[in-house]
């Protein structure tokens, strides 16, 4: 089992995520941070504490980050995400589950202060990343992997014609990151990320296979779903954040390239992620761009998971229903 921090930003796209990764027997999630994007940053983090309620797992530390971002203006996401961040729901917490007292940025700064075996996977905007990368400057070093969901190449912005919402939420945190980390960035942006849409028929699915989670993925979702289709005609919703996870699994799920990336930090461009393909500024790689994915085989795993289902039952449904 691979060991990884997840900082994110709870979120329904963030929710299901962390229940692909808890309940995934490939990786071991050590601690969770948090950090304001789709929702303020407390609110965030009760709402990890309501998926480690659902997956039992309240042992799993939580490390409350950032409430704005490193220069610019807070603004969260609860337009797409409800102002709950999931739909909408008022999902009710059950534990007296404490957030740890140490801040995000100094327990990533403290625990990337020497060489690990631990990744981090980023769902969120990177002020969490960027402030422990400010404390400790060794921190990208000694990270195994490090994968942010956020940017895009080639496909359009979320937020803005050019800008993805991590990104656009806080560049001058994602231009630091870029630029110093010391860590080829896993960036798995739009271009992967809008080829993973769960569908009505995805949901039905669901339901079929295991009602109560049917009913659970109904209900986060619901909110999610109309907001995809009066923005961009969609009849589903992207789920960004799983597809990061599913990719640290198995990195086979994507494909990309190498190159240098910086994010633009001013004007219209705003969160832009500006990669250098054919090699204008003749710098190293400080990235890894993401292109192209595999949609099968990410609901393959996906809803293996969430679903506790056989891996061989779902592959051929899926292939029966043309889903994914």
């Amino acid at each position: 089992m691979r060991k990884v921090i997840i900082d994110c930003d709870p979120g329904i796209d963030d929710m299901l995520a962390l229940l692909l990764a808890i309940q995934s027997p490939e990786i071991e999630v050590v601690a969770i941070t948090t950090v304001c994007g789709n929702v303020p940053v407390e609110l965030g983090s009760q709402n990890v504490i309501k998926c480690l309620e659902r997956t039992d797992r309240l042992d799993i530390p939580i490390f409350q980050g950032a409430k704005q971002p490193l220069k610019r203006d807070f603004v969260s996401a609860q337009d797409t995400h409800g102002m709950d961040g999931l739909g909408e729901t008022d999902i009710l917490i059950q534990s007296d589950k404490k957030i740890e007292q140490l801040p995000a940025a100094k327990y990533l700064a403290q625990t990337f202060n020497k060489p690990t075996e631990i990744s981090v996977i980023a769902l969120g905007p990177l002020t969490n990343i960027a402030q422990a990368l400010l404390l400790n400057e060794s921190l990208g070093k000694n990270i195994d992997r490090f994968v942010s969901m956020g940017g895009t190449y080639k496909s359009h912005g979320n937020c803005s014609p050019v800008g993805e919402y991590n990104y656009w939420c806080d560049p001058d945190a994602a231009a630091l990151v870029f630029e110093k980390l010391g860590k080829i960035i896993e960036m798995v942006g739009l271009d992967v990320t809008r080829e993973i849409v769960f569908t009505p028929t995805i949901l039905e699915y669901c339901w079929q296979m295991n009602p109560e989670m049917g009913h659970f993925l109904a209900a986060i979702t619901r909110f999610y779903f109309d907001f995809h289709w009066k923005q961009e005609r969609i009849l589903g919703c992207v789920i960004n954040d799983p597809l990061a996870i599913a990719y640290f699994i198995d990195d086979s799920l994507c494909q990309g390239f190498e190159s240098y990336t910086v994010v633009e930090t001013q004007g219209i461009s705003l969160g832009q992620t500006l990669v250098d393909h054919h090699q204008f500024w003749q710098k190293a790689p400080n990235s890894k761009i993401l292109t192209a994915v595999d949609s099968r085989q990410f609901f393959t795993k996906f809803l293996t998971v969430l679903l506790n289902a056989q891996k061989e039952t779902i592959e051929s449904d899926l292939e029966k229903l043309q889903m994914g």
